[in-house]
């Protein structure tokens, strides 16, 4: 059964920064692309960051040079490093994979940028 959870998110002031973190089961994380998405209140969800099979890596506009997307083949875990953040970042933050054939996601991490 494959299953993702989030953690690392929370509260940090503008210019701080955070890592989360997406545990992975029922799978391997280095066989199937990885992706972040994050949903800003009353705003769609939107694709932040993706790694895939191969090792190469995407970044939206707004967040390239500032995240970093990464996996743990050995913890079964992808990462996003979060640096310079600014209250726009502020989101639920989701891991997602697709997997034979299905979507999957997490539950969720809370990110808020405040000061």
């Amino acid at each position: 059964q494959v299953q993702l959870v989030e953690s690392g998110g929370g509260l940090v002031q503008p210019g701080g920064s955070l890592r989360l973190s997406c545990a992975a089961s029922g799978f391997r994380v280095n066989n199937y692309a990885q992706d972040w998405y994050r949903q800003a209140p009353g705003k769609q969800r939107e694709l932040v960051a993706t790694v895939t099979t191969l090792g190469l890596r995407n970044y939206a506009g707004s967040v390239k040079g500032r995240f970093t997307i990464s996996r743990d083949n050995t913890k079964n875990t992808v990462y996003l490093q979060m640096n310079s953040l600014e209250p726009e970042d502020t989101a639920v933050y989701y891991c997602h994979t697709y997997v034979r054939n299905y979507d999957y996601w997490g539950q969720g991490t809370q990110v808020t940028v405040s000061s």
